[in-house]
Parts: C-alpha cells; structure tokens; sequence
C-alpha cells in the first residue's frame, strides 16, 4: 500500500483483492496489483451511480448523499453502472437500463491477463467509458503505447479528464470503435470491453500478424463468453472462447426488436401446433445455451407472464429478422409436456430441439471447447478444431 492511501481505502483494496482472487482462483498478477494500487478504482467513479437492487430494479447512490455506499460500491467485486439510457435519464427508474458501467474487478484482471503484454506493446482499447481500464494499460505499457476509442461524446470527455487527472495522456478518440483506428495502427492486441456479435474487419486488419483481439462475445439468444482470437499472416483470425463475461452490446450493434411490435403481429397468423417434452428452460440457461445460441445464431427469446387465459407462462423465440416465430406453453401443471407454436418459414423450435440434441450427442460441451474463425468468407464456429465448423448467419 501506498503511503498517501488512507486506511479506509487500504482497508478497500486489500478487502477487493481477496475478493478478486477468491473469484479468479489465483492471485492477481503483480504487475497488475501494482496498476491497481496506484490507480484507486474510485477515482473512476462519477459522483453519480445506480446500483441494482433486488428484482433488477436501480437506485442512485450519489458521493454527496450517501458517500459510504458509494464508496463501498467501488471496491465490490461487481460491476458499477455509471451511465442509464445512453445519457438520458427517465423520470422514471423503473424505465433505466445501463448503457455504462465500471466492471467487475475480477473480469477486468482477468481480460488483462488474457492480453498476455509484453513490454513494447502497443494496444487499441475499444470502450474508454470511465478510462479505468485504459489507466491500468498507461500503467503498464506507458501512455504512448495506448489509443482509446469512444462512441459516447461525453463518456469520451469523462474518461480523457479521468485519465489525465491519473497522470496520464494517451490518444482518446470519440468515434465508432468498431472501425478501430487506423491512423495508430498495426497493434499488438486489441481489447473491447463491450461486446459484439460480429467483429469488425477492421479490427483484424488493424493487428499485426500474431497479435490478438480479445472481445466478449454476444449472442441474440445468449449475451456472454469472451472470445480471444489470434490473427494469422493471412488475415485470418481465429481463437476459443472463455465462459461468462456478460459486457454490454456495441451500441451500432444493437436491434430495436419488439416482440408485439414486431413479431407477434396480430391474430391473422396460423401456427403449427405440437408438443414438446424438452424442458424449456434448460435451453436458455448455462452450457446449453451457448451452444445453441452459437450454434443458430440468429434467434431469440423473452419470457411473457400469464399471456392467455390457461397458460401461466411462454417462452417466446423469434428469428432475428422477424420473419417466424415459435411460442412454448405451461399451463401452470405438474407435467413435462409443453403446447409449441410455430409460425413462419422457419420452425424455429424444431431448430433449437435439433441443436439441443446436438450438443448432448457432442459431450454436453462447455463454451472453452467452442471456437470461431473470421476470414473474408464470414464467420465460422466450431467445436474443438476448424475443422468441425459451421457458418454463422
């Protein structure tokens, strides 16, 4: 501990470490301890936060009306939201959603573990936010070394301010990241800290050949797994994934998909009628999702509540491009059947019973055994090797 730091913020830190480790299963690496150190992470925080609460529910905590908490929240090992709404708060929090936040400390050491830096290295970070992250790099690597891309205007000012207030100057761009940036370019590693459902080319064609681009990975049907992809002399890249690490969605990569809206339109469709006994939740949550979801790829589903009179609760599943749908039925019994419904061209829950068996009859596999190759052609997951691969719409 630093000899300015305060026994509360010691005290903080060291609670934080144990915390991250416990959760990691290793020790932080020491050259990222000392970056952490010597960068409180509360320094990083906006006087303003929202903290979840129960039921998904967020509540302000402010430094000047509850500074305990506040502070508190910054040396917890979860996430802190520090922006709702892309900037534009509801009067209603009931209608927030976070669309910044500082990560979870254990996430954000293990991404940089995952970098795998080497004195020299340059580094594009895509998602300045707070400028935590990108002050951890300055840290390590020296300010000349990194270059940090924002979409957000004033995320972009909050974390240029927050960064030189470290020490610290490095190029930080307000613009799309997911163009990268071309002018600092070839790098030794790109980062995201949000997550993409495709990656971009320029990312790949911006890296040296042996560099690596490490990016969570988002799905329609599931919104986690961190992908680390090495790019070739080719101008292929190609990398596994890790489990978990849920980041918010590139804000150019976003759908404004409604269910009612847009899928659901009205009475007027006639659906297919069967019956299921696969279980429905067992498709949406952990290992089998993932795989079903990167399996697919373009398909995805919301809960609806006591949506017609005998059914206590659907699984909704739409195709992304709104075009078919399936709805799954409990009447509220004590049974393992379930009522399907299915519109369209597709038969979506056919599909997703299909990749379901898939992924038992392949050793119920976990997300590390699951790869992806970006090349000219598109993107291609596979199982284990390349060699095993499908196209992902």
């Amino acid at each position: 501990m630093t000899d300015h730091q305060s026994r509360p913020e010691q005290a903080a830190m060291r609670g934080l470490f144990q915390a991250v480790t416990g959760d990691l299963g290793h020790d932080v690496a020491p050259e990222w301890r000392q970056a952490a150190m010597a960068h409180p992470r509360h320094h990083f925080l906006p006087e303003r936060v929202w903290l979840e609460q129960d039921g998904g529910a967020y509540r302000v905590v402010s430094l000047g009306g509850d500074p305990d908490t506040w502070f508190a929240a910054a040396y917890d090992n979860v996430p802190v939201i520090t922006q709702i709404n892309d900037g534009t708060e509801p009067d209603d929090l009931s209608e927030a959603w976070p669309s910044s936040s500082l990560s979870a400390p254990s996430v954000v050491f293990d991404m940089l573990g995952m970098l795998d830096l080497s004195d020299g290295m340059t580094v594009l970070e895509i998602g300045t936010a707070n400028g935590y992250t990108a002050a951890l790099l300055c840290h390590r690597l020296g300010a000349d070394r990194v270059v940090t891309v924002e979409l957000d205007a004033d995320l972009a000012v909050r974390g240029r301010k927050n960064l030189n207030a470290a020490g610290y100057a490095p190029v930080v761009v307000c613009a799309d990241g997911l163009l990268g940036y071309g002018p600092a370019a070839p790098y030794d590693r790109i980062v995201s800290t949000c997550s993409v459902r495709r990656v971009p080319p320029q990312w790949i064609g911006q890296t040296k050949p042996g560099g690596v681009i490490l990016t969570p990975w988002d799905n329609p049907w599931i919104c986690w797994g961190m992908l680390r992809l090495t790019v070739g002399d080719d101008g292929t890249a190609a990398g596994r994934y890790r489990p978990h690490g849920a980041f918010m969605l590139a804000r150019t990569q976003r759908d404004d998909v409604q269910l009612m809206r847009d899928v659901v339109k009205g009475t007027e469709h006639e659906a297919i009628v069967s019956e299921t006994v696969l279980p429905r939740r067992a498709v949406v949550r952990g290992d089998a999702a993932f795989a079903i979801g990167h399996r697919i790829g373009d398909i995805w589903h919301a809960w609806q509540d006591d949506p017609a009179e005998g059914v206590a609760d659907r699984l909704w599943i739409a195709s992304t491009d709104r075009a078919s749908w399936a709805a799954v039925d409990h009447d509220g019994g004590d049974h393992d059947r379930f009522t399907v419904r299915q519109y369209g061209e597709r038969r979506l829950w056919d599909e997703i019973e299909d990749a379901y068996e898939w992924w038992t009859e392949n050793g119920s596999p976990s997300p590390d055994r699951f790869g992806l190759t970006v090349n000219t052609d598109g993107h291609r997951g596979w199982l284990d090797s390349p060699e095993h691969s499908w196209p992902l719409p």
